[in-house]
């Protein structure tokens, strides 16, 4: 069970980070060492928070939006291939380096299905800064064409965790337009919330990515009264090249400014600090958990401003599974 808020009111100062960056494309091992070194480089910054990419190990799907089912499935395996095991070595990383940084750490990882080749999830791995995996929250709706690569979550992972920098809760990329999925988060009492995205140039023309995010992130604050760090993961020229090849109108597209967008917003859903677009580095905010309570008085949506005689919202936090198996089946009959 999730501690209440008020069983131990304790509201840290703290400096977060909000890393925007790309990953090494598809190769696992030189993606996790970068994450490593933007985990220790935050830290060195006095970061107690750092948050990487949606699925920033190791890296995004954008075949799905630029090929044919057929063509993008030999890419599919590709990426199965270099997907991680959540428990294993690549997470066991992961898990060590917020250790020895001493910061909490949030992290999009692709993750193997254990129970089948067709099973992919698009999973953000929560890391207490003493190692503890506290959750493997896997993105309950893949958005649009992702829905050819990853398989849905469930609602056992829609989690608010007691850390050093507060009550800590996370989603991925489009979930942060799912009301109902941050509702779940807010009513455990969440303060502190991170927000991984993927950089988005294959979007309609009409479409600013980074005006998205920012907009996402102003609505969670103020609707909530609480901080979001939100972190995006760029276009190397190397992903551009491996996806698009000599295609020089999608090397155009993917090349699209305003695609990527991070950083720190608060409650009153104002960003902290300059938020960074489209250019890879690390965007550091204090956080003052202290400037939740006043907005609280005006509008909290899970308190006072609400009407739970009115509205019910029930969460399925189950575990669902493929198969499950009587432990004590029954003799055969002699």
């Amino acid at each position: 069970m999730t501690e209440p808020v008020s069983a131990a009111l304790r509201l840290p100062r703290f400096t977060a980070a909000a890393v925007q960056a790309a990953p090494v494309f598809l190769d696992t091992a030189a993606t996790v060492d970068k994450a490593v070194a933007l985990i220790h480089e935050a830290a060195g910054h006095g970061a107690s928070l750092v948050v990487l990419p949606e699925v920033f190990v190791p890296g995004y799907p954008y075949w799905n939006w630029t090929m044919t089912p057929v063509r993008g499935s030999p890419w599919y395996e590709r990426l199965y291939r270099a997907a991680v095991d959540v428990p294993g070595p690549h997470v066991d990383t992961l898990r060590a380096a917020a250790r020895r940084a001493g910061v909490v750490l949030v992290i999009g990882v692709n993750e193997r299905g254990p129970h089948s080749l067709g099973v992919l999830y698009n999973t953000l791995l929560v890391i207490d800064a003493d190692g503890e995996l506290l959750n493997v929250h896997r993105k309950l709706v893949p958005t649009w064409a992702e829905k050819l690569t990853w398989t849905p979550g469930d609602g056992s992972t829609l989690r608010v965790h007691r850390t050093a920098v507060g009550p800590l809760g996370a989603l991925a990329c489009g979930e942060n337009t799912n009301p109902l999925a941050r509702f779940t988060l807010l009513a455990q009492g969440e303060l502190v919330h991170a927000a991984s995205y993927i950089a988005l140039p294959v979007a309609p023309e009409d479409y600013d990515m980074a005006e998205a995010i920012a907009l996402r992130a102003a609505a969670h604050c103020f609707e909530g009264k609480v901080f979001t760090v939100v972190s995006c993961s760029t276009l190397s020229p190397e992903i551009t090249a491996a996806v698009a090849g000599e295609d020089h109108e999608l090397c155009r597209q993917l090349s699209r400014p305003h695609s990527a967008l991070s950083g720190v917003f608060g409650p009153d859903g104002r960003p902290v600090t300059e938020p960074l677009v489209d250019e890879e580095g690390i965007v550091y905010a204090e956080i003052d958990l202290g400037r939740c309570v006043q907005p609280k008085q005006m509008h909290d949506i899970v308190g006072h401003y609400n009407r739970f005689d009115v509205f019910r919202l029930h969460v399925d936090n189950r575990p669902l599974r493929p198969l499950t198996l009587d432990p004590h089946p029954a003799k055969e009959e002699q």
